[in-house]
Formats: C-alpha cells, sequence, structure tokens
C-alpha cells in the first residue's frame, strides 16, 4: 500500500513531462487537415448526397416551393467498377426524381418528377387518370383536373387524354417532341424506349413534363430526394426574380422572418 500512491505520481509525472515535449501542430499540418476535412466535404456534396431547392408547385402536395432537398447521387447512378460495394439499382415506377431537363431552352435546367413509365411500359391519360400498361392507377398524391373555378384546373383535352390528342399549336410542347411523340404511340398507348424514362409532376395541371418535352434519358438523371432538411415559405413567382436587388430583399426576408415562415412540421420530412 506504501509503494502504490508513490508510482502513480511517478506515472502522473511521466504522462505531463511527455505532453509537454509533444510538437505543437504547424501552421502547415493544421491547413494540411483543413483541406482534407474540405475535400472529404466536397466529395461527399458532389458525389454521394446534394442539396437542391424547391423552386415550383409542379411536385405539389409532394414537395412545396420553398422545401430544401437532401439529393442521392448514388442509388440511381450507373454502376461502376471503381466502387462495386456501393448498392445500385435502376429507376423504378414512382420514383421521385431529380435530372437534367431534355433538350432545354436554358442550359443546365434541373427538374424533379415522378417516373410514371419505365422502359417497354404502356402510358396513356383518361381525363387525368393514368393507365399504365391498361391498368388504372390509383395516385393520391396526384392533382386531377376538376370544376373548382380555377382555369388551370379545368379540363384540357391534349393534357388530360395524352397521347390521343395531338398538341395544338398553343399547347406549350416542343417542337422535337412534336416530331417524334408520334413515332412512340401505339394504338392508345406512348410505349417508353429503351435508355428512357417517362416523367410528370405530381400536380398534374400546373405540371410542364414529359407530356411537353418527352423522356427523359436515364443518363440524364442525377439522384432522388431523400428528405426536407428545411422549407421556407417561398411566393410562386420567386424563381422569376432574378435581379441582384430582388435576392438581396428576399435574403433579408429569409433572415428576419425565419423563425415565423419556416415550415417546422416538413423538417426531416422523407419524401415519398
Amino acid at each position: 500500500m506504501s509503494i502504490e500512491r508513490p508510482l502513480q505520481a511517478e506515472t502522473v509525472a511521466a504522462g505531463q513531462a511527455a505532453a509537454k515535449h509533444e510538437p505543437a501542430e504547424t501552421p502547415l499540418e493544421a491547413l494540411a487537415s483543413i483541406c482534407t476535412i474540405l475535400a472529404a466535404g466536397l466529395f461527399v456534396m458532389a458525389f454521394i448526397f446534394q442539396n437542391f431547392e424547391i423552386p415550383s408547385g409542379s411536385m405539389e402536395k409532394t414537395l412545396l416551393i420553398g422545401d430544401h432537398v437532401v439529393v442521392d447521387r448514388i442509388t440511381l447512378a450507373p454502376p461502376t467498377t471503381w466502387a462495386p460495394f456501393v448498392h445500385y439499382r435502376p429507376v423504378r415506377r414512382g420514383d421521385v426524381i431529380v435530372f437534367m431537363k431534355p433538350n432545354p431552352e436554358t442550359p443546365d435546367l434541373i427538374l424533379v418528377k415522378r417516373a410514371i413509365g419505365i422502359p417497354g411500359d404502356r402510358i396513356h391519360l383518361r381525363h387525368g387518370v393514368v393507365y399504365l400498361n391498361g391498368v388504372a392507377q390509383n395516385e393520391p398524391y396526384a392533382g386531377m383536373p376538376n370544376d373548382d373555378g380555377n382555369p388551370q384546373d379545368a379540363y384540357q383535352p391534349y393534357r388530360d387524354d395524352f397521347p390521343s390528342v395531338t398538341p395544338s399549336p398553343e399547347e406549350q410542347v416542343t417542337e422535337l417532341w412534336r416530331e417524334e411523340l408520334p413515332t412512340h404511340i401505339q394504338g392508345d398507348d406512348l410505349v417508353v424506349p429503351p435508355g428512357m424514362v417517362f416523367a410528370m409532376g405530381d400536380n398534374r395541371t400546373e405540371s410542364l413534363d414529359g407530356r411537353y418535352w418527352g423522356f427523359v434519358p436515364q443518363q440524364n438523371i442525377l439522384g432522388r430526394p431523400l428528405f426536407v432538411y428545411w422549407s421556407f415559405r417561398t411566393p410562386a413567382d420567386q424563381e422569376d426574380k432574378t435581379s441582384i436587388g430582388d435576392r438581396m430583399s428576399f435574403m433579408f426576408h429569409i433572415v428576419t422572418h425565419i423563425v415565423t415562415d419556416t415550415r417546422w412540421n416538413r423538417t426531416f420530412h422523407v419524401i415519398r
């Protein structure tokens, strides 16, 4: 008993002496550590997860204007030999997908829609109801045409009986799709070709989707949104306000209303 305490004291003293002689981290080593952390973070944000803001109401009520979502960029990516441990899978019907718009009017336009059909599927709409391979789909999340007094929600032949009605000159259909569309119709159905996905917005009466610009090449798909990490009430016309003054004004609005205009009930809302 008389020997144990001196040994403990000697051990503590030795530890303190060793700590005093440990070299301090140099500025170059600190910078290297910071760069390593930043590189790892950038890799994760660029190749594994990414955040996007929802600017329009085409996916309501699944996604709201002002939702900020985390997107999984791995699962739907083409498989690679350098990362065989990563789980990959093809796009499934019903997946919500993030993708580069095909043949965009503006470059690098990113959209969020729901995959309705995969290669080989036969699709048509009747009064807004989707028929997939001859079977009417139950889509409780889909906004349908109705007579609520809103002209946008009223029945429109081309949009709601797609593809049996030829688009009129007034329809917002791209010229390329006007030419290509008839080549993919068999009987009453649009047939999804290999390597393509047919996508539509959940808010069917408000969405400019595959009915207006065609199929999504699978290589255009960037990923799938996983959950909402923050949602802020945002005006529907905010995406059209592109001037520096408008942007600064909205940033100030966010700072001063972040508590009252944040949709707290959507935080960590899982997207299905």
